[in-house]
This record gives structure tokens, sequence and C-alpha cells, in this order.
């Protein structure tokens, strides 16, 4: 785990060590863990930091103890650009959170279907659900959004709205764009 911690005074640094006085502390986990949980906790007890986690992936599960231990903000490896963690860093210094569109939905679904019973599966950053790849597939065989919606029996609001999600989550800029990352990841 690494910590990088920022002051609003102006000072930046790297450290091992969680016995700091720092206003944020950005921490890049290479596999989330229990180990990785407890560490976080310490951190955000020991400091008082307000924590933001940049990370692969979460579930969750994953979240619910994040969240717990008291990160104010995550953002997805691979979208960690200085503008994406400059964010981040501001809502974490002002007391707010920021959390992935994409998650935040997945954990309310989760939350929702708790309610009444349903267990929701994991979200991995960077990766398509198998939805959104049945639908990227139809879009590779040239299908417009109508033919996909029959298909496979949906609306053609919901194959817009994968297509929608698919491409916000994975910085995409068109279906072409979509289908091209799908082929070059394999996942079609």
């Amino acid at each position: 785990m690494t910590v990088v911690q920022w002051s609003g005074r102006g000072s930046v640094g790297v450290a091992a060590g969680a016995d700091v006085d720092v206003d944020v502390a950005v921490v890049l986990v290479d596999a989330f863990d229990s180990a990785a949980c407890v560490r976080l906790r310490k951190l955000v007890v020991n400091s008082r930091a307000r924590v933001v986690l940049v990370v692969d992936g979460l579930d969750e599960r994953q979240l619910e103890l994040v969240l717990e231990a008291g990160v104010r903000g995550i953002v997805w490896r691979r979208q960690a650009t200085e503008v994406q963690l400059a964010q981040a860093i501001r809502a974490a210094w002002r007391d707010e959170s920021d959390i992935p569109d994409d998650l935040l939905r997945r954990l309310m679904a989760q939350r929702a279907g708790r309610a009444r019973g349903v267990e929701v599966g994991t979200v991995v950053a960077g990766r398509p659900t198998p939805r959104e790849l049945r639908v990227l597939e139809l879009v590779a065989h040239g299908l417009s959004t109508k033919e996909i919606a029959d298909r496979l029996s949906y609306s053609e609001r919901t194959v817009k709205g994968n297509l929608h999600d698919v491409m916000t989550r994975l910085n995409l800029r068109n279906r072409a764009h979509a289908v091209a990352y799908a082929i070059r990841e394999g996942y079609i």
C-alpha cells in the first residue's frame, strides 16, 4: 500500500507510516483485501486524514468496508488522471465524498436488492458486465439499437443505457471505440 499525503498548508510527501498530521492521504492499493482494510482504518484513526483510495476494483462488500473505514473518495486506477485525483482530493479536503458513479449505482442496487432478498454481483473497473458484452457483441455485428433490443428482449432504452454505462465507465468515445476496446481486450 502506497500513501501520498497532502496538507492544505502546501506540503506533500510519501510515507509508509500512519502517524502523521495531514489533511488528505491518497492511498494506492494493488489488491484490496482484509489487511488493506485494516491498514486503511488505522491510517484514518491514527492520522485523522481524509483518505482517497485508488484501486483497480471493489465489490459492494469491499465498498462498504472501505466506507466504514472512513475513506472519503475512491478513484478507479485506470481513471486516475491528474484532474480526477485533484477532484477527489479537493472533495475529501472539503469533507465531501467522491465515489465513481458506476460503483455508487451498484451499491444502491445492492442495498435495494438486500431489502428484496437478492444479492448483486461485483463490479470490476475496466471490465464490461455480461449484459454489456452481449450488447457490444451485437453492435460489433452491425445491429441497430432497435435490432439489439428485439434480439435480447430489452427495451431500446435499456440497450442505450448499457452502452452509455460501459462507455462512461471505460472512458470510451462512441460505439466504434467501445467495440474496438472489447475486441482488443479479448472480451468479444
